[in-house]
């Protein structure tokens, strides 16, 4: 499945971070919505009377500066008039985001297309974002303040919790969440799962291995630990992959084709587009002609090594019921 057309717009107010040139390294919103009635796309200084009105008074003692990182905080309000296209600027982009972490809008139903070359790259601190080439200057001027400066990453995309904390969902690991995904209740992430901008799951799901950005995974699906499956985020690849419902990726596996309904990929088997597989019936295929199918078994077998796709005769079992529970229900 790919981008589907969402011609609604969406609006938010909140803050950004600019640097001392003028930059802007992120923005965060309080409460963004969905609005068809937005007439057009763009970012607008807020004054300390419009804040005031719309986030209240507390919204005033956000608006600092850091001379450590080189940065301060403003009052911003951003619109889409359109999410079908492609933002414009940094808040543009944050927006479409938090849309997205905030599950106003499910994965690839915006537009993201640019996104990399909008966005800078930003080292994320304990003290807040810097630039990523003043990251080194800010850690002299921390040591020379007797400060502990904690440089958690350096990357255009920061982690989810830092913006969104979507209810219903567990997260063994905070770091391995980018912002924009999109994690439906009832969702566990362990230690080692992983899950990309605009991909996320679309029910209960057990996550120990990786979804790829633009990945879709189906209700009651379990992503064994280590799996993997393949996104577009790197190289010249347009094919997005999803996952059907009740599945299961065994341990270490992996996919570079979409699955149906109630699939199975063995543990340790990868599966990917140009593999040859062998059917029942003995038939060689290659394994993108059966993307998307459901009831399939895939796996290796133990005495050829022949990659062999079989038809499911039963259901390999579900989730955890009282682990998944939504919400403690």
């Amino acid at each position: 499945m790919g981008f589907v057309q969402n011609s609604t717009g969406a609006t938010g107010s909140g803050f950004a971070t600019i640097t001392d040139r003028g930059e802007m390294l992120e923005a965060w919103f309080r409460a963004p919505v969905l609005d068809a009635q937005i007439s057009s796309s763009g970012t607008a200084s807020l004054s300390e009377t419009e804040l005031v009105a719309e986030l209240g008074e507390a919204a005033l003692r956000v608006l600092q500066s850091d001379a450590l990182r080189g940065v301060r905080r403003v009052a911003i309000r951003t619109q889409i008039e359109d999410l079908s296209k492609p933002p414009i600027d940094v808040a543009d982009v944050y927006l479409r985001l938090q849309l997205l972490s905030h599950r106003l809008v499910r994965p690839r139903e915006l537009n993201l297309e640019g996104m990399a070359a909008i966005l800078p790259d930003v080292a994320w601190t304990s003290l807040g974002p810097c630039l990523a080439a003043d990251a080194e200057a800010a850690l002299w001027a921390a040591r020379t303040r007797g400060l502990v400066l904690d440089i958690r990453s350096v990357f255009k995309i920061p982690r989810m919790v830092d913006y969104v904390v979507p209810s219903g969902v567990s997260i063994s690991n905070t770091d391995r969440v980018w912002l924009g995904a999109y994690l439906s209740p009832g969702t566990i992430l362990t230690a080692e799962g992983f899950c990309g901008f605009n991909a996320g799951t679309l029910g209960r799901a057990m996550v120990e291995g990786r979804i790829s950005a633009g990945v879709i995974v189906g209700e009651g699906t379990d992503v064994g630990g280590g799996a993997s499956i393949m996104g577009t985020i790197s190289g010249g690849g347009r094919q997005v992959i999803s996952i059907g419902k009740q599945s299961l990726l065994g341990a270490n596996s992996g996919t570079g084709i979409s699955l149906g309904d109630h699939c199975v990929i063995e543990a340790g088997c990868y599966v990917t587009a140009g593999a040859p597989v062998t059917l029942s019936s003995g038939e060689v295929v290659k394994a993108a002609t059966l993307s998307g199918k459901d009831n399939i078994l895939f796996r290796r077998n133990g005495q050829s090594g022949r990659l062999e796709a079989i038809e499911m005769k039963k259901a390999w079992g579900s989730l955890n019921a009282a682990l998944h529970a939504k919400d403690g229900t």
